[in-house]
């Protein structure tokens, strides 16, 4: 059977009037891991802001352009400042339409939701080097060595606002609880003092519990096997200007194969605010670990 785990919306608005059965219909799609796509909803570029569709008003250092969390401090960019004021309202404005449209599609988060970066990608994935771990032409779900998420999801909404007509181009691998069968036997525990002695050595910012240690293998051996690279069921997806789609970057195996110009949200989501907290990966790697690992 082909692998499908797209799941299409036919919405055109960032804040659109739902039924309570669309909602859930939904929020059970993104939760049991599928990605939410679609294809009419754009995010419009004012035309005194088609200028910030370029790579020169990165600052270098960073692949991305970013308003950091709750401080919505811009990094990652260089500019005359009226400039960047700009580019960081035209940032804050993608963020506030994300909000609305993950309000009125999951309204069960929103009092639960933490808000993460508001980025802007920039560059061309495609011919970029990087080292294996940080190659994300690999297929992966998302884990993070230095800072610990303890168990919450990673909500993101994308949003392709290349002005070219190039699509960003995804793989989309098999089902976070099968991929767990086939890697979690090669995953090492972790070892006795090993998270504290990480967060005493300002490896982590906080202490790495058991499930991030998992994740985190998980992450690297799914990355490294290129025999399952190439072998595991998985779906190329493209995901032309214009279009937007959402997932929960830390259960749904991806890898970009190429694209430029992203606008992308990200939210923290604790277990406890899920509608189906069972399909969660924490959940999903406590039922096959047999403990609790948070």
């Amino acid at each position: 059977m082909a692998l499908n785990l797209i799941e299409q919306l036919s919405l055109e608005t960032w804040n659109p009037s739902l039924e309570p059965a669309q909602q859930a219909a939904a929020t059970d799609a993104l939760e049991t891991g599928r990605v939410l796509y679609l294809p009419h909803l754009r995010f419009e570029v004012k035309p005194d802001e088609q200028r910030f569709l370029s790579t020169q008003w990165s600052d270098g250092k960073s692949k991305n352009i970013y308003l950091r969390g709750r401080q919505r401090t811009l990094r990652g960019a260089a500019g005359a400042s009226q400039d960047l004021a700009a580019l960081s309202a035209m940032l804050e404005r993608f963020s506030g339409q994300a909000q609305q449209l993950v309000s009125a599609l999951f309204p069960h988060y929103v009092a639960q939701l933490d808000p993460g970066n508001t980025s802007f990608r920039p560059f061309e994935i495609e011919g970029r080097t990087s080292s294996w771990r940080k190659d994300d032409t690999r297929l992966h779900a998302d884990a993070f060595p230095s800072n610990p998420t303890h168990g919450a999801r990673l909500l993101r909404v994308f949003t392709n606002v290349n002005p070219h007509g190039k699509p960003r181009v995804w793989r989309v691998g098999e089902p976070f609880a099968d991929m767990a069968d086939r890697i979690l036997p090669r995953a090492r525990r972790q070892w006795p003092g090993e998270a504290a002695l990480l967060h005493a050595l300002h490896v982590t910012k906080r202490r790495r519990l058991a499930f991030d240690h998992y994740m985190l293998e998980l992450h690297d051996r799914t990355k490294a096997d290129l025999d399952y690279q190439r072998d595991m069921p998985q779906q190329r997806v493209e995901f032309p200007p214009g279009s937007t789609w959402i997932v929960f970057s830390d259960q749904v195996l991806h890898a970009v194969m190429s694209g430029a110009m992203m606008l992308e949200q990200t939210w923290m989501l604790p277990v406890s605010g899920m509608r189906r907290p069972e399909t969660a990966p924490l959940r999903v790697l406590e039922r096959k670990t047999g403990r609790a690992l948070v």
